[in-house]
């Protein structure tokens, strides 16, 4: 059974950073990804990387957010740098075991984690 835990998440001040991780237990060849979801909002792809190491990037968070994987340990990882308060969320990984492309739709993937809450204060 696959299963994603996410951790990293908090509180900071606008500027500041975070890293996000993603541990998947099992099969570790995943199509994953990022997503976000604010209160009253849609969930939202953040980054996506697939199967082959290709990234993309939500055009709100490119140049600030850097996704990654360590394929040896099983985990995801999201850097975050000058954060914003809009960039306040739940933030998601999902994974997939099909080659899907980065960032696709959240009904793309069959796993998720729980979530991390970040906030971002002004």
């Amino acid at each position: 059974q696959v299963q994603l835990a996410e951790s990293g998440g908090g509180s900071v001040q606008a500027g500041g950073s975070l890293r996000l991780s993603c541990v998947v237990s099992g099969y570790n060849r995943y199509s994953m990804g990022w997503f976000r979801q604010a209160p009253g909002k849609e969930r939202e792809g953040v980054a996506g990387i697939d199967r082959a190491g290709s990234t993309a990037y939500a055009g709100s968070v490119r140049g600030r957010f850097t996704i990654s994987k360590d394929n040896v340990k099983n985990t995801l990882y999201l850097q975050m740098t000058s954060l914003k308060p809009e960039d306040t969320a739940m933030y998601y990984c999902a994974a997939d075991s099909r080659l899907i492309a980065p960032l696709s739709w959240p009904s793309e993937y069959s796993y998720w984690g729980q979530g991390t809450q970040v906030t971002v204060s002004s």
